[in-house]
């Protein structure tokens, strides 16, 4: 069921015990956007208990609180809501939804949200789910500390490229000044995210090794084997294709092992998301992504038909 905000808060002040959970494969937004409303609903008194069927990727693990997430092992009783963060499908929290039997509250920003939840609050016009957390925090009249700025600043500015994409919005600045306000630190942020470990910048050289151009050159493309180099961090990677003079389209292919594929797609100005959509994915109008089974050849042969046929559209 369809819900407002102001509904989705009333369910969340009704809860007296809950569980927080995101997509796999983290990153800022659902992360930020988890660790700030767990920290608010602590402090009221409730029973929170944050889940996610993944890792917490090296560069996050400055954001106050992270070391508090649980992995799902064993299963949970008496949680009266199971609240899903920046997640457009249920597929998308892993075992969450096997350890947890709760009525779903998702509360996202994806255009491509598949509406799984009981009850859902999707603004596909919002820059990041961390706009929609803050709002809903003054909503339920919960004050924001420094803690709290700072997990959502983080949020929001990782997913509108520290507000350099087309999905900064006058919104989005306004609440990035709030939060500053209220004591997050942009230098100490960006400083956490854009340190990188060595084997980071080594797996970006080989990746620029592999980049490939279709397409007359509206398509580029990199590969990175994570599968025989075991880089973990390939953030802001795509970043290099899609700044290519003349390139549309970029894509970058993460070979997770022999059989899997994890795709992503950027662009300036086609619709990506129904790109991913195609190979059972999803996510923004110009940032999207995908996991593919099958070999890297015969799944990047699947894609760049997929992405030339886009582009003719």
């Amino acid at each position: 069921m369809e819900i407002s905000l102001y509904d989705a808060a009333v369910k969340i002040s009704q809860a007296g015990r809950l569980v927080l959970t995101a997509h796999i494969h983290p990153d800022g937004d659902c992360l930020g956007s988890m660790l700030a409303l767990y920290s608010c609903l602590r402090r009221t008194g409730k029973e929170v208990t944050m889940l996610l069927d993944d890792a917490v990727p090296a560069m996050y693990q400055f954001l106050p609180g992270y070391d508090e997430i649980r992995r799902p092992v064993t299963f949970y009783d008496g949680v009266e809501l199971l609240v899903v963060l920046d997640a457009s499908d249920e597929e998308r929290i892993g075992r969450v939804k096997e350890v947890v039997k709760a009525p779903i509250l998702n509360i996202d920003h994806h255009i491509s949200n598949t509406k799984f939840a009981d009850y859902w609050y999707v603004d596909s016009q919002a820059a990041a789910t961390g706009e929609i957390v803050f709002e809903l925090l003054k909503m339920l009249n919960l004050p924001v500390d420094a803690v709290v700025a700072c997990c959502l600043f983080t949020a929001i500015a990782t997913d509108c490229g520290f507000f350099r994409y087309a999905n900064t919005t006058a919104t989005t600045l306004r609440y990035a000044a709030e939060l500053v306000e209220k004591g997050a630190q942009p230098h100490i942020i960006s400083e956490n995210l854009e340190t990188k470990p060595l084997d980071s910048i080594v797996a970006l050289t080989k990746a620029l090794d592999t980049l490939e151009l279709h397409h007359d050159g509206r398509i580029a493309a990199i590969t990175v084997d994570t599968y025989a180099d075991g880089a973990e961090n390939t953030e802001g990677f795509i970043n290099y294709p899609r700044n290519i003079e003349g390139v549309e389209l970029a894509v970058m292919f993460k070979v997770i092992d022999e059989e899997t594929v994890r795709v992503s797609f950027r662009s300036r100005k086609t619709d990506v998301s129904k790109l991913a959509l195609l190979f059972g994915g999803g996510g923004h109008a110009r940032a999207a992504g995908c996991t593919i089974r099958g070999s890297l050849t015969v799944v990047k042969d699947k894609v760049f038909q997929a992405a030339i046929r886009a582009l003719q559209e």
